[in-house]
């Protein structure tokens, strides 16, 4: 098989013999693809300055095997500014197509969303915002959609001031005091999010706490690395480092 000109960005890099690349690429029309770039590694290497995460790519890729050849890369526009804090949600939103997508399973809408993503970090947009708008619609692709317009209970449409749990396996039902199973959450919050507009400080941090129960179901027991990049940073004898004045570890993390 031989593509062409098929839009995608580098999710994550190994080296690969003396001089190659392993590349786990995610693509518009095949999905997550992992392609060999032969000589990538060598200093005059027309790839090496291409084959960065974030940056837009068309390529190229030929063979039957699990893992093509690069034939073909180039920039498609400019890379999101992503910096400090937004590079980490950027690295984040990497590591869940890497553990959650399988190869060569197509997500074209998803690859708008990722596309979308990672313009709004560039642009300094709300990160928790963008993070859980994403990991929506990720789950959705992947067949694990959230109910988020009726408790699963009676069907009724659910109310703004009511408080729910969200139960991973069914979906939203009334909750009876503040104990019982799954993620408690207000019925404003689970409306916030089907709408996509997570504006304030109550919605957003229930809803992380929701993604973060549902992700956890499909990701494992395995943590996520991009997760650390958001601790403080400790000594050798276990206090923590002051935080540098361009650090952004020492914040609350937005995963």
């Amino acid at each position: 098989m031989r593509v062409s000109q098929e839009p995608a960005y580098v999710l994550h890099h190994h080296d690969y013999g003396e001089t190659s690349l392993l590349l786990e690429m995610f693509t518009r029309r095949h999905g997550r693809l992992g392609v060999i770039a032969k000589g990538a590694r060598r200093a005059r290497s027309p790839l090496r300055a291409a084959l960065i995460p974030f940056q837009p790519l068309v390529m190229g890729f030929s063979g039957r095997s699990e893992l093509p050849a690069l034939t073909a890369a180039e920039p498609a526009g400019p890379a999101p500014a992503v910096a400090g804090e937004a590079l980490f949600c950027g690295l984040y939103l990497n590591e869940l197509l890497l553990r959650l997508l399988h190869r060569h399973d197509p997500h074209e809408r998803l690859f708008e969303s990722y596309s979308d993503a990672l313009g709004k970090l560039g642009e300094g947009r709300d990160t928790e915002a963008v993070l859980r708008v994403f990991e929506k619609r990720l789950l959705e692709e992947i067949g694990f959609g959230l109910v988020l317009d009726h408790d699963v209970q009676d069907e009724a449409p659910l109310q703004p001031g009511r408080l729910y749990r969200y139960l991973p396996e069914r979906g939203p039902v009334p909750a009876q005091g503040m104990e019982g199973e799954g993620v408690a959450i207000q019925g404003a919050s689970l409306l916030a999010l089907a709408r996509e507009r997570l504006e304030d400080a109550i919605a957003l941090r229930e809803v992380k706490h929701l993604m973060r129960a549902l992700l956890a179901r499909h990701l494992g027991t395995r943590p996520l690395t991009s997760r650390d990049l958001f601790r403080p940073r400790r000594a050798p004898d276990g206090l923590e480092y002051p935080p540098a004045a361009n650090d952004t570890r020492d914040k609350r993390s937005k995963l």
